[in-house]
């Protein structure tokens, strides 16, 4: 069985010092709620910015490979969650997508951002979903990235027992125990130590209170139904080798998007980390794509 090597100190001085590059922001929104961010703003004011959306388990920091090449030629934006990292929570115990919605539209209007290429990756597919249900002038495209589905379809005793088997879990393990045991599932047998450092590096900085909270908006939500609210332009990947949100979960939401489903070879659930090349080769070619839609 394999295991997930801890972060040594080399490896973590690597990624520290790849971080310093776009470092954390913090914002404070007309609400009195902060939302802290990286960015890294390109000359390049043709292009439409990316904002992209981290999973249950991570944050803005995961992203820096992205950061790298694609804050080249334009605007890359990744917020930490409301109730992860210095971004307040939301209000309620047991959120719905749409209260994270909202907090992400006062973020893009803080930061005059009109229109932007909208990337969620896992949970963040959800709260990109809401978000151009509602407000689908402010997105150009919509690139989901081993979405979760959400449980909302589903019937009461199963969104109570997933969101109670998770949030167990969370208060057995703590952030660090939660790391050393969900990360692996995160990676496809060709990752490389390096990356599952990074994953696990990213999931033990989770705060409990904003991982519950996301737990519960994971349990109600229900992506097929907001991606039928949405007629913009809409793309969904995933690892062949993801065992979380798996290809065929995945080819169910590309259904109901009326899109077709990539499939991304020797990658895992956080294949963006993983395998960088060719997940930033399809955020590259969906966002300058979308850049001929910069009018609604």
């Amino acid at each position: 069985m394999s295991t997930v090597p801890s972060v040594n100190a080399d490896q973590k001085a690597t990624l520290e010092a790849r971080l310093t590059r776009f470092p954390a922001q913090q914002i404070w929104l007309a609400s009195q709620r902060a939302v802290s961010y990286r960015e890294v703003d390109s000359a390049d004011s043709d292009a439409l910015p990316l904002v992209l959306l981290h999973g249950i388990g991570s944050g803005a920091a995961s992203w820096v490979q992205q950061f790298e090449v694609l804050g080249a030629t334009r605007r890359v934006l990744a917020w930490d969650a409301p109730g992860y990292g210095a971004s307040t929570p939301v209000a309620a115990e047991s959120p719905a997508a749409s209260d994270y919605a909202t907090v992400l539209k006062e973020w893009l209007d803080a930061l005059g951002i009109e229109r932007c290429v909208l990337l969620g990756h896992s949970l963040g597919a959800l709260i990109a979903g809401a978000f151009a249900a509602v407000h689908p002038h402010r997105v150009a495209g919509l690139l989901l990235l081993s979405p979760a589905g959400g449980y909302g379809a589903a019937s009461a005793d199963v969104r109570e027992t997933k969101r109670d088997q998770r949030l167990a879990m969370l208060k057995e393990l703590g952030p660090l125990g939660l790391a050393e045991k969900r990360s692996t599932n995160m990676l496809s047998a060709h990752a490389s130590d390096e990356a599952r450092a990074w994953v696990r590096w990213n999931m033990s900085r989770v705060i409990p209170h904003g991982y519950a909270q996301a737990t519960h908006l994971l349990a109600d939500a229900d992506l097929a139904a907001d991606l039928a609210r949405y007629r913009g332009r809409i793309s969904v990947a995933v690892g062949v080798d993801d065992i979380i949100t798996t290809p065929d979960a995945c080819e169910r939401i590309a259904l109901a998007a009326g899109t077709q489903l990539q499939v991304v070879p020797r990658a895992g659930h956080a294949g963006y980390i993983e395998a960088p090349a060719a997940y930033t080769a399809i955020i590259d070619t969906f966002c300058r794509t979308s850049d001929g839609q910069r009018s609604q």
